[in-house]
């Protein structure tokens, strides 16, 4: 065999050679940002990246179909079905009983998403009970520091005074990241307020929920489930206020201080659009809160409580891979509708536990939570003052619906922790 012979390259095509290298590695660096990103290019000859799968083990916490991938139900004769895989896209989804916590239909309950803004509900759950609403508190510029850009805000503003019921609207009508981290600071800062919110999830066993932001900005490793959600939402709602806040559609924000030394309000709208309504969408009857998120990494996201006669449903949505505006409202929306219409035509497939320390904590008594909580749930809970606040702010919702229609389409604004999205 001929030996081939090569002449020594030129300096010229040494240093050629070398930057294309360069080039060619600091591409591979970074391609997995890009394949990472809200923007992807297509892989493999022009094909989209595939939609991510649920990891084949998951939590059983709250039983162990809960821990299965895909849909879980198990309907009883004359059961209606669910709506198909066309109609509930979302990623992982959740119905439950708000009283005896019985889990009538999940998917994916226990999978570990980016929770955006409903993960203020851990939030509220963990530091409303600490202030009176009546206290008052005045600003700092420390206090806003470290939000995330293009953080959803009420309008809070440096060394002006609030009040704890004004900062608490300001998080559940407007997502406000800016009431968040006042809040926070008046609980010792935002590392000491993540800390104990993290120390809540444990308590209410909420075992796929890793805390990073008090606000539910897009973080890394700052993970929840359909499943813990649920549960935020049934603890928070057992406190009065945190009811109040979460079924209220409108209020008045106060503003600036003006030259006459009067100071003016504004008037903000809940983003929940399931009690708030939508040009596109109708409050939902019975609706009562409780909260929703949107972000670039969670997509859309929504925990909702609704009541029909004696019967009281959470639903909870993560993520709808249809990105239709207002999707995850929508297949709320249907979930409820659903699980109003199969009453009593299902057997559970698992349960919302209850909270460590309490008598049902290990969640084998099949007639329900604890008794305790159950109390609270029927006397002032979801029952008589949930239909008022449902009924006051439809009332609301009717009035704040001309308006709609006249000003149709807003324009597109962030309603969770992170970054503005288009809904």
């Amino acid at each position: 065999m001929p030996t081939t012979f090569c002449a020594p390259a030129s300096p010229f095509a040494v240093r050629a050679v070398r930057t294309v290298a360069a080039l060619a590695s600091s591409v591979l660096l970074v391609s997995p940002l890009f394949a990472g990103s809200a923007q992807a290019a297509p892989v493999d000859g022009g094909q989209p990246p595939k939609a991510p799968v649920p990891p084949v083990k998951m939590s059983q916490v709250g039983g162990e179909r809960l821990g299965q991938a895909g849909v879980q139900v198990q309907p009883r004769g004359g059961a209606p079905a669910l709506p198909d895989a066309k109609e509930l896209t979302a990623r992982s989804w959740i119905v439950s009983d708000a009283d005896s916590g019985e889990v009538l239909a999940a998917k994916n309950p226990h999978w570990q998403l980016a929770p955006a803004s409903t993960l203020k509900m851990l939030f509220a759950d963990t530091v409303l009970p600490k202030f009176p609403k009546t206290r008052t508190y005045k600003v700092k510029p420390t206090d806003l520091a470290g939000m995330g850009a293009g953080s959803s805000l009420v309008g809070i503003k440096e060394n002006l005074t609030y009040t704890v019921h004004d900062l608490w609207l300001g998080v559940f009508l407007r997502s406000g990241n800016d009431a968040v981290h006042t809040l926070s600071a008046m609980n010792g800062g935002t590392e000491a307020t993540v800390k104990e919110m993290q120390q809540r999830a444990v308590e209410l066993n909420a075992t796929d929920t890793h805390v990073i932001t008090p606000d539910g900005y897009d973080a890394p490793g700052q993970v929840s489930s359909a499943y813990d959600l649920s549960l935020f939402a049934r603890a928070g709602l057992r406190n009065a206020d945190f009811r109040e806040y979460c079924s209220t559609a409108s209020a008045q924000f106060p503003g600036d201080t003006g030259k006459d030394g009067k100071r003016a309000t504004f008037g903000i709208q809940n983003t929940n659009r399931l009690l708030s309504g939508d040009y596109d969408i109708k409050p939902y009857p019975g609706i009562a809160g409780v909260k929703n998120g949107s972000t670039t990494n969670a997509g859309s996201t929504f925990t909702g409580v609704a009541q029909h006669g004696g019967r009281k449903l959470l639903v909870t949505v993560m993520n709808p891979e249809k990105k239709q505006h207002n999707e995850a409202y929508r297949e709320a929306a249907k979930l409820f509708d659903w699980g109003f219409a199969a009453d009593g035509k299902v057997e559970p497939v698992g349960r919302l536990v209850e909270a460590k320390g309490s008598e049902n904590e290990s969640g084998k008594d099949a007639q329900g939570g604890d008794p305790q909580a159950q109390a609270a749930l029927d006397s002032g809970g979801l029952g008589g003052p949930w239909a008022v606040a449902g009924l006051g702010g439809g009332a609301v919702v009717l009035l704040g619906g001309l308006a709609w229609l006249v000003r149709r389409r807003r324009p597109a604004a962030a309603d969770g922790g992170g970054r503005r999205r288009r809904k």
